[in-house]
């Protein structure tokens, strides 16, 4: 007996629904996000609708009206605070994906009540700082950036007796974020004390990290190197202020590869001018700094231009 084919077999299936994404990042982040080989994927899976920089979803009218047939926003640094006026301007939001670490800087509250869902790139942009941290720890247990500015200067080598070790250092970690989480697992490795200060903390918790929980007062005068990792809240800006860091040992570093606000600007130069403390800084108090601040040509203030973040992207060499 023959046998027809099923024809729910061989009939062409419909099409997977094309969502509408917005792409709303400044240019630098869009090139460097959005490399050749993920837009052509981005383009071979969604309708990538038109967007603009600065505070354009409500201002420029082409945008605000792409924005009412948006259902997912790909965003990115440079991305316009996303308020309940945005919200209402976009009806069919379903998603935002965030190309970057923390949201807490643009999404709205009123996001999460309407049940958007919300993801960021946080963790793989964790990795990496929390690396970059470990070796700046390690470098700064011996010195290695103060020493290296004053041989860079005067060409003689340090007496090898001043020339410090990382043995029975103790490491402060000012917030246990993803990062200074991950900060603390890795330093297992090494013969440190590590304190970690965070007011959501257990004492039990900070153990299974490794680490003693200490307050404030005891982790900026305990630490031979202390490394911040707390985030930007309104509670937290300028949270590191004269007084704690009065209170780091004379010789101490300070290292930040968080927010620049976190640490008071004029206490910090202050500070490092008087070469009582280093300082290892990713991220400064404005960014980038002026030409004429003096922390630029400090040899005790090692300054790198906010990459501990950054990692090689998979279709752009490194460099």
């Amino acid at each position: 007996m023959r046998t027809e084919p099923d024809s729910s077999l061989t009939a062409p299936q419909p099409a997977a629904p094309r969502p509408a994404v917005m792409l709303a990042m400044n240019e630098s982040s869009r090139a460097r996000v959005l490399v050749p080989q993920v837009r052509a994927h981005l383009d071979r899976v969604a309708d990538v609708l038109p967007a603009g920089p600065g505070n354009a979803f409500l201002t420029d009218p082409a945008i605000r009206d792409a924005l009412a047939e948006t259902e997912v926003l790909l965003t990115g640094w440079g991305c316009p605070a996303i308020t309940p006026e945005v919200l209402a301007a976009a009806p069919k939001l379903q998603a935002i994906i965030h190309a970057a670490g923390s949201v807490k800087g643009f999404v709205d509250s009123a996001v999460f009540d309407r049940g958007i869902q919300v993801s960021s790139a946080v963790v793989a942009n964790a990795l990496p700082v929390a690396e970059f941290t470990v070796a700046t720890i390690v470098l700064s247990g011996k010195r290695a950036f103060r020493l290296g500015a004053e041989y860079k200067r005067s060409g003689r080598k340090p007496d090898p007796s001043f020339v410090p070790g990382n043995y029975g250092s103790t490491v402060g970690l000012l917030g246990a974020s993803r990062i200074g989480r991950m900060v603390a697992d890795r330093l297992r490795a090494f013969d440190l004390e590590v304190l970690i200060s965070d007011p959501y903390l257990s004492a039990a918790e900070a153990a299974e990290l490794g680490a003693e929980l200490v307050d404030l007062e005891a982790l900026f005068s305990r630490s031979d190197i202390l490394s911040v990792h707390a985030p930007l809240l309104p509670e937290t800006v300028g949270l590191v202020d004269e007084r704690l860091l009065g209170l780091l040992k004379d010789g101490a570093v300070l290292i930040n590869t968080s927010r620049g606000r976190i640490i008071n600007a004029a206490a910090l130069e202050q500070e490092c001018r008087s070469g009582r403390i280093d300082a290892v800084l990713d991220v400064t108090d404005p960014e980038p700094l002026p030409p004429d601040s003096p922390l630029l040509d400090l040899p005790n203030v090692f300054l790198t231009p906010h990459l501990a973040g950054g990692r090689r992207q998979r279709g752009r060499p490194a460099g």
